[in-house]
């Protein structure tokens, strides 16, 4: 569970990291386990960021988190959430990935980050306040030290943890939830895809395959 060398210097690994780690080392079951805790980050340095898209914490199930927010190992059955972010997308540009393992978005400099990174078998949110929180901050501001990002807040839990970081140089989109519970309050026609492509472009920068 080595920090990723580009955010290692980042304070959360001298100051929260330390805590946090102990505390894993002592559990049995958490997800979506050691090889997987910072895919997020070890996919992307600072400098390739582009896009930030915020997620609460790991799907609690045991082989469903592959440490990317909203995304599923390939093999897994499309989770509620992700299978209206897919139909939305469908509806936006015409097209859906194959399956939900969104690692080709974040080849492309879309940094899928929960707020925390880590949840116990069947306990979804039990990490919340172990201090990973401040991770995601850090990080996006770190990002934010590059680039124009574009922001897509899905839901009041991404909004207050980072909603005060978007500056006007940066693109937010903040819409309702994916989840069935909020999806058609605002969620459903936002066309976020199209129009995070959009302003890529405008920026100079390419648009995301966001159906790979």
């Amino acid at each position: 569970m080595k920090p990723p060398s580009a955010w290692a210097h980042l304070p959360f690994f001298t100051q929260e990291w330390p805590g946090i780690r102990d505390r894993l080392a002592h559990m049995d079951d958490w997800l979506p386990g050691p090889e997987r805790l910072f895919a997020a980050l070890e996919i992307l340095r600072p400098e390739q960021v582009r896009v930030v898209i915020l997620g609460q914490d790991p799907y609690p199930t045991p082989g469903h988190a592959n440490g990317l927010a909203f995304s599923v190992a390939p093999d897994i059955p499309l989770p509620r959430s992700l299978r209206n972010i897919f139909a939305e997308m469908q509806d936006d540009i015409g097209r859906m990935p194959a399956n939900g393992d969104l690692t080709h978005w974040a080849r492309q400099g879309v940094l899928l980050l929960n707020t925390s990174l880590s949840v116990p078998d069947g306990s979804a949110g039990a990490h919340s306040r172990w201090g990973w929180q401040k991770l995601a901050r850090q990080a996006i501001i770190e990002a934010q030290g590059h680039a124009a990002i574009a922001f897509l807040l899905w839901g009041g839990h991404a909004q207050k943890a980072v909603g005060d970081l978007p500056r006007d140089q940066d693109l937010t989109i903040s819409t309702a939830h994916p989840s069935p519970l909020s999806a058609r309050r605002g969620f459903f026609g936002s066309h976020p895809f199209s129009r995070i492509n959009d302003w890529l472009i405008k920026q100079g920068n390419r648009p995301v395959d966001w159906a790979g």
